[in-house]
This record gives C-alpha cells, structure tokens and sequence, in this order.
C-alpha cells in the first residue's frame, strides 16, 4: 500500500497493518502517534527511535509474534503474517529432515537457555546458515542475546514495513 494510504487509514486499520511489522503493541502504538509520516525514510527513522525506547517485555511480545525458524505452524497472533514469513523463511523449505530436527532440537534448547524463541533476519539466509547461527548464539548470555534478538526483530521489522509499503523488501536494506 502506498505511504499515502497508511497515512490515511482509520486508526484502527493502521494499528492492525503496523502490528503485521512488529508485534510490540507499545512500538505499534507510538508509531502510531507519530502520523502522518512524510515519506518512507521518516517511517524507518521513527521505527527505530522508537525501537530504541523499548523495554525487555516489549522484545518479547514482538519475538512471541513469531513462528519458530523452520516451524511448521505458527502462532495465532502470526496468522496475517504468514505469506511473509513462509518467504522470510524460504531458506528452510529446502532443508532435509536431517537439517530440520537439528533445527528443531537446538530451537527447544534455545527456548529452554534464554525463554524465548531464536529471532533471526532469515531472508536470504540458507538452513545450513540458519542452523549455524542459532547454534553460535547459544553460547551467548541472556542479555547479549536479548540485545542481539532485539536488533534481528529491528531488521525483521524494517524488511516488514517495505513490504508493507513497497509490496517488497528494498535489495539488500537492513541484513
């Protein structure tokens, strides 16, 4: 939809179209406030002040609004969001069995270290990338790895807006 048309939209319709990039009701909210927004670079500006203000509860509700990397049914409040993340994650589809219960196994491991799921940018990243990373990461500690999901929910949230905006994702803007 085009900048204009957000700008536009009912409250209530913006609200659910910004809730598709980012699941921090809070970050929705602010943003929100900050309407009309001049052009797309005012919008990813204010994105990420505001992500900037955000607290570890708010991380944690837009983390919750994912499906699990390599997961094959995502979360109720994910359901507007599934054709993008089914593309986000292309990288996976092709994955052997192999490759996908390694996912599987070292995701629960993640959940079970750091109480939440493994954020990860996944576009244009592979299932050997994927898997490499997410087992590279559980080897942080809780608040290196909060920070560094926090920043992958950002890129996630910034490749979200321009799909929003644009219909696709800028080439490679926010990896």
């Amino acid at each position: 939809m085009p900048l204009e048309q957000l700008n536009a939209l009912p409250e209530v319709g913006a609200y659910a179209e910004l809730l598709k990039c980012c699941g921090a009701t809070r970050w929705v909210e602010k943003l929100l406030a900050r309407r009309p927004f001049s052009d797309v670079e005012r919008l990813h500006q204010l994105a990420d002040e505001i992500w900037a203000g955000m607290t570890e509860s708010d991380w944690l509700e837009a983390f919750a609004a994912h499906p699990r990397i390599g997961g094959s049914k995502p979360p109720e409040v994910a359901k507007d969001t599934a054709s993008w993340t089914s593309k986000e994650q292309s990288g996976m589809q092709s994955a052997d069995e192999s490759l996908k219960s390694k996912m599987a196994e070292k995701n629960a491991e993640y959940e079970q270290r750091f109480g939440f799921i493994y954020i990860v940018c996944a576009s244009g990243k592979s299932a050997p990338e994927l898997l490499d990373m997410l087992t590279r990461r559980l080897y942080s500690d809780r608040d290196t790895e909060l920070s560094t999901a926090a920043g992958e929910q950002l890129k996630i949230t910034h490749l979200r807006l321009d799909k929003l905006i644009n219909g696709t994702a800028r080439s490679g803007s926010f990896q």
